[in-house]
């Protein structure tokens, strides 16, 4: 059975409001690594003997979204499924890309407090307010789910009714995903949460899930999940590590369901 490819993506050049997401990557695997926790998932497997960690992709060019795909293809073409640390979620659209390129349009499931569909955000396409809109466009998804939403804009709005996006604003939301067909992408920016549950992320926005929530939305997937990413992470603003805890907690669970779900 392959491993999963663990990759780093130092990157937060595309964050519209603080920088520290591009050391996010060095604190999830210090956190995986705490001797205050182990290595196995709630439901029993070792996510250590899962795991094949690929090192990090830093220093960029003039043309990191190239560079970004580059790096996730070869893994994604070495290795049956990939698992990425962001990074700002900018590194989602050439991520998304590597992956549909090789297993065909995606059904996304997306956590967040931002819908990032902005068709652009201070001049910026690229901007990590806009990966799902370059991603819809791509026709990289079949499908994209967005779940915890609770900052979307008339702009936005527009957005996901021109690309019918299935939003599941926090406010409305019951903690139930529908259900959902391969291949399937995973994408977590930890501002879902409850900045009580994560303080650790550059854009706090209260009125979160819990890390309950999010953990059992992920372990109630049952498809074959190809690629996952956990992005936004600021270690900058971490209270003693608490946010890079739960994106190790996060990234085991994920392990795990990837192990559940594979292709």
């Amino acid at each position: 059975m392959n491993p999963i490819a663990l990759l780093g993506i130092a990157y937060d050049e595309k964050s519209s409001f603080l920088r520290g997401p591009a050391e996010a990557p060095a604190a999830i695997r210090r956190a995986l690594a705490s001797d205050s926790a182990n290595s196995w998932s709630e439901d029993g497997r070792d996510t250590s003997l899962m795991l094949e960690d690929c090192g990090d992709l830093r220093g960029f060019s003039k043309d990191p979204i190239s560079e970004i795909e580059t790096f996730v293809a070869k893994s994604v073409d070495e290795f049956a499924q990939v698992l990425v640390l962001g990074g700002d979620h900018s590194i989602s659209f050439p991520s998304v890309s590597a992956v549909a390129k090789k297993h065909g349009p995606l059904t996304i499931v997306h956590f967040d407090a931002h819908p990032d569909l902005y068709d652009e955000f201070e001049g910026d396409r690229f901007s990590h307010a806009c990966p799902f809109a370059r991603i819809m466009e791509g026709d990289h998804a079949k499908r994209l789910i967005q779940i915890g939403i609770r900052t979307a804009n008339v702009h936005q709005r527009e957005q996901a009714a021109k690309f019918n996006v299935e939003t599941y604003e926090a406010r409305n939301w019951k903690s139930q995903l529908p259900a959902v067909e391969g291949p399937v992408y995973i994408s977590v920016d930890l501002d879902v949460l409850d900045p009580a549950f994560a303080p650790g992320v550059s854009h706090h926005e209260p009125g979160g899930l819990s890390t309950r929530e999010l953990l059992n939305a992920i372990q109630s997937i049952n498809a074959p999940i190809v690629a996952t990413d956990v992005v936004e992470l600021n270690p900058t603003r971490d209270l003693n590590d608490v946010t890079a805890m739960v994106a190790a907690k996060v990234v085991k669970e994920l392990a795990a369901a990837m192990s559940r779900n594979r292709i």
